[in-house]
């Protein structure tokens, strides 16, 4: 059984909190008892192996659309400016039932929509990311909604980097950062 028994941080949670319930999200609540979500304690596992890093996780609305979570990721957007690392991580094509063998040439559905996903993120069309069920198909969309949050919380002028890229179902991973 893997652990990682990174600290909380109430003060983060709460702050969160306020700044969202401030741009409308609200009323927010707490879940004190659900521990760390996958999605968030395997990328930090890698990062922060002796996970010495405080950790305040944001979950994700399934109902809801790109563009409600790229809105949401903006009311945290001062954070960064307060020293805190806004981490989405899922998976842009996360369709496990489609997904062949590692010998197996990469689908074609899952290479299109990695291209368009790639080629809209680095040309800054992010109202089409935002609106991705109009131009490309996602099986699931909470494995894609934590890159619409972290888009949004780069700021109002947000720059996509692709950052790493491998695997047959798209281990992307793209930095946002504002437009200096």
């Amino acid at each position: 059984m893997l652990k990682y028994p990174a600290p909380g941080a109430p003060d983060l949670a709460k702050r969160t909190k306020e700044l969202l319930e401030q741009a409308g999200f609200g009323p927010v609540s707490e879940d004190h008892g659900r521990g760390l979500d996958h999605g968030a304690w395997v990328p930090l596992m890698f990062m922060y192996p002796e996970a010495n890093i405080p950790v305040c996780q944001l979950s994700v609305q399934t109902h809801r659309d790109g563009t409600y979570h790229y809105t949401l990721g903006k009311a945290p957007a001062p954070l960064r400016g307060e020293g805190v690392l806004v981490l989405g991580s899922g998976s842009a094509t996360h369709n496990l039932g489609k997904m062949g063998r590692d010998d197996e040439p990469v689908p074609q559905w899952a290479s299109d929509f990695n291209t368009w996903l790639r080629d809209s993120l680095l040309a800054g069309r992010y109202d089409d990311v935002n609106r991705y069920e109009e131009k490309a198909p996602h099986p699931s969309p909470e494995h894609f909604y934590p890159l619409h949050v972290a888009l949004g919380a780069a700021g109002d002028e947000p720059k996509a980097e692709l950052i790493h890229h491998s695997w047959a179902v798209s281990y992307a991973s793209y930095r946002f950062t504002t437009k200096d």
